[in-house]
């Protein structure tokens, strides 16, 4: 098995390619991908927790304090603030392609700031299943 370290490059190449797709995508199919993902949860609520808790008895069985098995536990009302989490990203207006702080130089032309997708990016954190989909909307 490779490191964490290709792994990590990994994924990261992998998500450059998926991005220039999802660069261009409309803010319909944004939002939704945003709600079939929200259904999906709920639709796969019983096999999630099922997976959830064998990862907390993983956690209990290799010395996991109870603070961080918490941040790790899912359960129906966490999911359902998951869901609810997705469906309010969905309901925003979509800021790419916004322009502000336009103004005319002396020169005439005018220059402003436009909102553009970020790009790829890695995230850092520990056992907070909700962190993955809110980073990920």
């Amino acid at each position: 098995m490779g490191s964490i370290t290709d792994l990590i490059t990994t994924l990261g190449k992998n998500a450059r390619i998926a991005a220039k797709t999802l660069r261009g995508a409309t803010t319909q199919a944004k939002n939704n991908a945003l709600i079939n993902i929200a259904n999906q949860i709920d639709s796969n609520r019983v096999a999630i927790l099922a997976a959830n808790a064998q990862d907390l008895s993983h956690g209990k069985d290799n010395g996991l304090d109870e603070a961080l098995l918490d941040r790790l536990m899912l359960d129906d009302a966490r999911l359902d603030g998951i869901i609810e989490s997705l469906n309010q990203i969905a309901s925003l207006p979509d800021p790419i392609g916004e322009i502000t702080d336009l103004k005319f130089r002396p020169s005439g032309i005018q220059v402003g700031k436009m909102r553009v997708p970020l790009g790829v990016m890695g995230i850092i954190y520990e056992s907070r299943p909700n962190v993955t989909i809110d980073a990920a909307a």
